[in-house]
């Protein structure tokens, strides 16, 4: 408690702040400068899933299963869209005049937005309309349970998919942001110092990927096959997306354009950067060859570990934070070759990993006179306490709910697709669509031979399935394959 009492006089201390200590009768009117620059983290974090976290994981999928892939991140940015406004805001974000000693959940004083207007605000950010506020917090909602996709990529039935994430974001993500941000949440009054979403957005998406990978189950040829990505420079495009709306995800996250915001968007610069190259160095004295996919992996493993820690510790603290991440993360994504389990596009051995030992790192590295709070390094071991508290709530709690709702779907629609719908790829099985050239087939999920577009590979699936690890050009690791 002490601690928490240390930061929250740090907060009200700062001129950003100031006006959620005004008095009842003093008109509130919202910074235009602050409502300007969240605006554009909104778009910013929102173009993260839609294209950015689209093409990304659509560039590494087999070429027949791209658009399921496109289509599993558009249909959870309208889902949790709908979700958000008729209970997931209130659940993590509902007033605290409305939730005074409500340390888990929120209530329902904010379900369908009811008191969201042009004159109201939240505490959360005192000096934007809540509007704007709920907004740019439902482009978290949004990218959290898309991450998650990568782990069960190619092989979860699609209406299994859509109650998954319903259940996950109500139950899962929803109570998880109300613990951790919101000022009655248990772990914001712990002391927990997340600033942009280590314990409520990457460990959680990760976890539920390691959950739902074992869940689902891994895919045919799973190491046996060597699985290639079929386009590199679309995941490319994905990942560039991804770093540059970064700065809206982190920087955004102090909820006004300030002294934190500037901090925040470079000490991401930093530890994205050094995380590129080390993971680019350990990739080629491992493997003696450096390669793009390894060092995209790399700048997301860093962005991915600074995120709690962005706007706490100073550009020293970023550095270390971002070295390590790349061979720190590099190693995670090796633990699916041990323990067996097919996280297919790697969200666990990235987003749980890094996020980790990022959350970690911020109990080392967080600097008074940046937040209040010193970390372990700088004589405040009881940071680091909280934040080990933090990680270990956001690990098992997440673990619990992801299993339940799974085990529940898994009981009554099924989780998984057939082997005849996997072997022919999502693409047309289950949307009746193809970016392939069907040869004027109709696309009705039956027996199909199509060819690559560059004419170097075939694929060819015979009525009944069962040959989807020898016959379709697989994907297991984007960049080492199964032979480590």
């Amino acid at each position: 408690m002490a601690q928490f009492e240390r930061f929250m006089k740090y907060v009200e201390k700062t001129p950003e702040y100031s006006r959620f200590l005004q008095t009842d009768d003093t008109p509130w009117k919202a910074d235009s400068g602050d409502t300007a620059w969240m605006l554009t983290s909104t778009m910013l974090v929102l173009l993260m899933t839609i294209p950015g976290l689209a093409l990304f994981y659509g560039g590494m999928v087999r070429v027949n299963n791209v658009l399921a892939t496109a289509m599993q991140c558009l249909s959870i940015t309208a889902l949790v869209t709908f979700l958000w406004q008729c209970v997931g805001y209130s659940i993590a974000f509902a007033p605290v005049d409305q939730v005074r000693d409500h340390a888990f959940i929120g209530d329902s004083s904010r379900m369908w937005l009811l008191g969201v207007d042009m004159k109201s605000y939240h505490q959360n950010a005192p000096t934007i309309p809540e509007s704007v506020f709920c907004m740019f917090q439902l482009t978290f909602a949004i990218i959290t349970p898309a991450v998650i996709c990568g782990s069960f990529a190619e092989r979860m039935k699609y209406e299994s998919m859509l109650v998954f994430m319903a259940l996950w974001h109500i139950f899962t993500y929803c109570p998880l942001a109300h613990c951790v941000w919101h000022p009655e949440g248990f772990l914001f009054k712990t002391g927990l110092l997340d600033y942009a979403g280590g314990c409520v957005v990457e460990i959680p998406s990760g976890v539920a990927g390691l959950v739902s990978s074992y869940m689902v189950g891994h895919r045919v040829g799973f190491g046996i096959e060597r699985f290639e990505p079929h386009n590199i420079l679309l995941t490319f495009m994905g990942a560039s997306l991804l770093w540059v709306g970064w700065f809206g995800f982190n920087a955004g996250s102090a909820g006004f354009s300030g002294d934190r915001t500037g901090l925040a968007m470079l000490t991401s610069q930093i530890a994205a950067a050094m995380a590129s190259l080390t993971w680019m160095f350990t990739e080629w004295f491992i493997r003696k060859k450096s390669s793009l996919l390894g060092m995209m992996s790399g700048s997301i493993a860093g962005l991915v570990a600074i995120t709690p820690a962005c706007g706490y510790v100073d550009t020293t603290g970023a550095f270390v934070i971002g070295f390590l991440a790349g061979p720190f993360c590099y190693g995670g994504i090796q633990l699916k070759h041990y323990c067996g389990f097919d996280d297919a596009l790697d969200a666990f051995g990235v987003h749980a990993i890094g996020a980790l030992f990022g959350t970690l790192m911020t109990g080392l590295f967080a600097r008074a006179h940046i937040c209040g709070l010193n970390g372990w390094l700088y004589g405040n071991g009881n940071q680091f306490v909280c934040q080990i508290y933090g990680v270990l709530f956001a690990v098992g709690y997440t673990a619990v709910t992801t299993y339940l709702e799974l085990k529940l779907i898994d009981m009554t629609l099924g989780l998984r697709v057939s082997a005849q719908h996997e072997a022919e790829g999502l693409d047309v099985s289950i949307h009746g669509e193809s970016i392939v050239d069907t040869g004027g087939k109709k696309l009705d999920g039956s027996a199909h031979s199509r060819e690559s577009n560059n004419g170097s590979t075939q694929d060819k699936s015979a009525e009944g399935g069962g040959t989807a690890g020898k016959d379709l050009a697989a994907f297991t690791d984007p960049i080492y394959g199964v032979n480590l």
